[in-house]
């Protein structure tokens, strides 16, 4: 069911549709080099939205080894919290779950970066999630 305040469910909402992006950190923008960390995914016809991250640290260390773990795991940790609407999060936690995805969505030049939104199909956006997790974040198994 949707939050109160979203728009009503599109037709392709219907089919199972959903938007995801990844969630990348780029620990020197002007090297232009990041690390795939996390994805998130909203299905609007599902009330459905989630951020998930598994941030390998030693790739990350490895592209700068100076680099605040802490930090990171905090604006991740946040990320996720907000998908969630933990009230602790401020304002945009309180927005309705478009606006919310909207927010993490949006361009940023902070060390953590989403991708472009991109559209999936699939009846279960936690499956669909997992699914991103594995295929875009985790080590590729050879």
């Amino acid at each position: 069911m949707p939050a109160p305040g979203d728009s009503p469910p599109r037709a392709r909402d219907a089919a199972g549709a959903f938007d995801y992006a990844v969630l990348r950190v780029v620990p020197r923008v002007e090297r232009g080099e990041r690390v795939n960390v996390g994805v998130v995914v909203f299905c609007r016809a599902q009330g459905f939205l989630e951020a998930r991250s598994e941030p390998d640290e030693r790739r990350l260390l490895a592209l700068w080894p100076a680099l605040d773990l802490e930090a990171v795991r905090r604006h991740l940790d946040f990320i996720r919290r907000v998908c969630a609407g933990d009230p602790a999060c401020g304002y945009v936690a309180g927005l309705p779950q478009a606006e919310r995805f909207g927010w993490v969505v949006s361009p940023a030049s902070t060390i953590v970066q989403p991708s472009r939104v991109h559209a999936g199909l699939g009846a279960d956006p936690a499956a669909a999630l997992e699914r991103l997790l594995a295929a875009l974040v985790r080590p590729a198994q050879g």
